[in-house]
């Protein structure tokens, strides 16, 4: 059984202060705040862009309520007849909606190459993410917990309690990332991806797994704003909400950029969301903030129990791309998720409430498990400070580019079901070791070439998955039938691809920011990674 929480929207707007004037101007919305406005709702949220004099002018404009000023802009109060104009005001680009979402449902080392790296061997130094610190935007942390004790650096608690888990998802994240051995006969086996590593604990979700967007952008700026101090080189999202317009407008995924370009690696779960009630697979279900093209967002895989790699299976639960509206992409990558043991809060909604998950230990030792694209995340997390670890320097999308470039592709899912595959971050951490990261992805034979053209991306099942290829599927102004699938105004026909800002057409590949054409690889604005 996986349990499900609730985390509340609360987006950004853009503005800046100006009279509002009546015209053709229409601000572009949130599909929840159009819903809004045509049931004539007298109780909204939105969030206006801006320092706090913008927020002000334009809450004094309309005579509207500041709910909560962030350091990005503010939270206001409004009716549909308030929604209305400020959708008219020339100040304001785009608005979204306080709208109700729901996160991820409810550890692998040796299936991830994981315990292999903390060992280390003759060319790789023995790694635990030491020196690297997650910041953790969940419900909070167990600080009493034994794997946890003394590895929070800081607290910041954006619902207003004390920043620790009543909830008991943040812990269990937590544990999963970096939470460190426990001496106990039962506990030793349960520690963390990335033991080594410090966390910082920034609570938006309260005891029954409720929050706010607002608040998580709130986290994230606060993050950003504390990087330096804390050393915070990574960001995990084990949360989510549905995708209610395009990414450059969603409030969560701006704060997820502005994190990036500052230098913090974020990680994200793609979502639970992959079937319906009865069994029928689901694309275009990725969660937002998994959704930006700046973070690695991660499907769940099934391990089956075992570490051989080759019966590892994509959860059909975990959520499927393409993104709604950009239609890019996503995940990038997928990670054990299922049946993932970590650290059991204590007094925590999750832990009394499903008992039977409970594995071992009592008290400040005790386990449990959860299952989900929460906790593939925590795993890439971890595996990303191990890496950091290997190599401060290196950059986010560097970062992503050795976990990627290292995964072993999964025909069977497809591209749109875990991405560039499933993790091996023992893989990653050797080629990170070995400083070839540039040379091995703009060489033509490198394993990020190699993969698009073996794996046979102008066939459609493995672009999608031989399980969705071979069915017929109707989502929204989704069509797949035989070899033709149309998205949107997205055609998939033969050997031709076009999908957003992606093209596949023979040896040339278009992907986002990333182009490989012939022999030459290009990702972002650069030509190849540095080292």
């Amino acid at each position: 059984m996986r349990t499900r929480f609730t985390l509340v929207l609360a987006f950004l707007l853009a503005g800046s202060p100006a009279a509002f004037a009546a015209g053709s101007h229409r601000a572009r919305m949130s599909a929840d705040l159009q819903d809004h406005l045509n049931a004539g709702s007298q109780a909204i949220e939105v969030i206006v862009h801006g320092d706090r004099a913008t927020v002000d002018a334009v809450a004094a404009r309309y005579n509207l309520v500041v709910a909560k000023y962030l350091a990005s802009g503010g939270v206001l109060r409004v009716t549909a007849g308030q929604l209305a104009a400020l959708q008219q005001d020339d100040a304001l680009d785009h608005l979204s909606g306080n709208t109700p979402i729901r996160v991820s449902d409810l550890v692998t080392a040796e299936s991830t190459g994981a315990d292999q790296v903390w060992t280390g061997s003759r060319d790789l130094p023995a790694l635990s993410g030491a020196h690297v610190t997650v910041a953790v935007v969940d419900s909070g942390m167990d600080p009493t917990h034994a794997a946890l004790k003394g590895r929070i650096l800081a607290t910041k608690d954006f619902t207003g309690g004390d920043g620790v888990d009543r909830f008991g998802h943040g812990t269990h994240v937590a544990g999963i990332i970096a939470g460190a051995k426990v001496s106990t006969p039962d506990g030793i086996d349960y520690r963390g991806i990335a033991f080594g590593a410090q966390l910082v604990n920034l609570r938006v979700l309260d005891a029954n797994g409720a929050g706010t967007v607002a608040d998580v952008v709130d986290a994230i700026d606060w993050a950003i704003a504390h990087r330096e101090q804390y050393r915070i080189r990574i960001i995990n999202l084990s949360l989510g909400a549905p995708v209610l317009q395009p990414s450059a407008d969603d409030p969560m995924c701006e704060a997820v950029e502005r994190a990036t370009r500052a230098g913090i690696l974020v990680v994200a779960s793609a979502g639970n969301y992959g079937r319906t009630a009865d069994g029928k697979t689901v694309l275009g279900s990725i969660t937002t903030p998994a959704n930006s093209a700046h973070a690695i967002a991660v499907g769940a895989l099934d391990t089956h129990g075992t570490a051989d790699r080759s019966d590892d299976t994509l959860e059909s639960y975990s959520s499927r791309g393409p993104t709604p509206y950009d239609l890019l992409i996503k995940p990038d990558l997928a990670a054990p998720g299922h049946h993932i043991v970590s650290a059991e809060a204590s007094n925590a909604y999750l832990p009394a409430t499903y008992p039977a998950r409970h594995v071992t230990g009592q008290g400040a030792t005790a386990y449990f498990q959860l299952s989900g694209t929460s906790m593939a995340a925590a795993v890439v997390s971890g595996s990303a400070a191990l890496l950091l670890d290997e190599r401060a320097g290196l950059r986010p999308w560097e970062v992503k580019a050795a976990l990627q470039v290292t995964a072993t592709f999964m025909a069977e899912a497809g591209l749109i079901g875990a991405g560039a595959g499933n993790l091996n971050v023992l893989a990653a951490a050797d080629l990170v070791d070995s400083r070839q990261l540039s040379s091995i992805i703009n060489r033509s034979h490198s394993p990020l070439y190699q993969r698009w053209n073996a794996a046979g991306i102008s066939s459609l099942s493995t672009f999608l998955g031989t399980s969705i290829a071979n069915t017929l599927r109707v989502r929204n102004s989704t069509v797949i039938w035989g070899s033709t699938v149309i998205w949107g105004s997205t055609v998939i026909w033969g050997d031709t691809v076009i999908w957003g800002d992606t093209v596949i057409w023979g040896d040339t590949v278009i992907w986002g920011d990333t182009v490989i054409w012939g022999d030459t690889v290009i990702w972002g604005d650069s030509v190849g990674l540095a080292d």
